[in-house]
C-alpha cells in the first residue's frame, strides 16, 4: 500500500476549471464571498457554493462569516505557492489560454501573489536584495544577512515583529510569468504592505495588478537598485 501526502486529491480538486478560477481568484489575497466567486468561475452560485463546500473540506479553502456574507480565502500562502507554480508550468508547457486580454502586459509586470509583489518588478527586486548580499540562498530556502535586516529597518519595518510571525521571514516563490522567485514570506508581504502605505503602489479594483505611480516606481527602483531595463530582463 502506497505511503504519504495523497497528491492525486488535491490535483483533482485543483483541475477543476470552475474551481481553479475561483481559487486563483483568492490567490489574490483578497476574502470573496461565494456570489463573486460564482462570477468569476461563470458557474450559478449554488454550484460556487458546491465547489467551495470541496474545497474548504479538503482544507485548501477557508470561510469566515461576517454579518450575513460568508468571506472565502485561500488558507495558507503556501496553497498561492502551489497555484502560483502550476501557472508558471502551464505556460512553461504551452496551456495558456487562447486571448490573454488587454491587462495581460500589466499582469506580468506587477501583481500580487497572495500577499507578496510578483511579476517583473518582484523578480527584479528579489534580484537586487541577493546581488546585493541582503538576501542569500537559492530556492524557497532564503535568509535575510545582516546587511539585509539594516536595509528593512531602515525601510521601516518592524524586523522582530515580522521573525515572531509563525510563517517564515523569506521565501522564494517561483513566478509563473517569469518563471524565477520572487520574494514571498513575512518579508515580502510586508515590503508589499509598505509600498502600499507609502503610496507607491495601488490595487487596480477586482484585479491582481500592482499599480506603481511615477513616483513610487522611482523610488522603488532608486531603493531596490533596479534600472528600467532590468524589468525587461526580469
Amino acid at each position: 500500500m502506497k505511503v504519504g501526502p495523497d497528491i492525486a486529491v488535491v490535483a483533482s480538486l485543483l483541475g477543476d476549471p470552475a474551481r481553479a478560477n475561483m481559487l486563483t481568484a483568492m490567490s489574490a489575497g483578497q476574502a470573496l464571498t461565494a456570489g463573486e466567486l460564482a462570477r468569476e468561475a461563470g458557474v450559478t452560485a449554488q454550484t460556487a457554493s458546491s465547489h467551495l463546500a470541496k474545497l474548504s473540506a479538503a482544507g485548501l479553502v477557508e470561510g469566515r462569516k461576517q454579518g450575513r456574507h460568508v468571506y472565502y480565502g485561500l488558507s495558507g500562502p503556501d496553497v498561492a505557492g502551489v497555484l502560483e507554480a502550476l501557472s508558471g508550468l502551464a505556460a512553461r508547457t504551452g496551456h495558456t489560454r487562447v486571448r490573454t486580454g488587454p491587462k495581460e502586459p500589466a499582469l506580468r509586470r506587477a501583481r500580487v501573489c497572495y500577499d507578496h509583489l510578483a511579476g517583473d518588478l518582484g523578480v527584479a527586486m528579489l534580484d537586487s536584495l541577493t546581488h546585493r548580499g541582503m538576501i542569500v540562498g537559492t530556492g524557497e530556502t532564503l535568509v535575510l544577512t545582516e546587511k539585509g535586516e539594516a536595509f528593512v529597518t531602515a525601510l521601516g519595518l518592524d524586523l522582530p515583529a515580522l521573525t515572531s510571525l509563525r510563517r517564515p521571514l523569506c521565501k522564494g516563490c517561483l513566478d509563473w510569468s517569469v518563471r524565477r522567485s520572487h520574494l514571498a514570506g513575512a518579508l515580502g508581504a510586508a515590503l508589499l504592505t509598505r509600498f502600499f502605505n507609502l503610496g507607491w503602489a495601488t490595487r487596480e479594483p477586482g484585479t491582481r495588478i500592482v499599480s506603481f505611480s511615477p513616483r513610487g516606481l522611482e523610488a522603488f527602483r532608486e531603493i531596490f537598485g533596479v534600472p528600467a531595463e532590468a524589468e525587461a530582463l526580469a
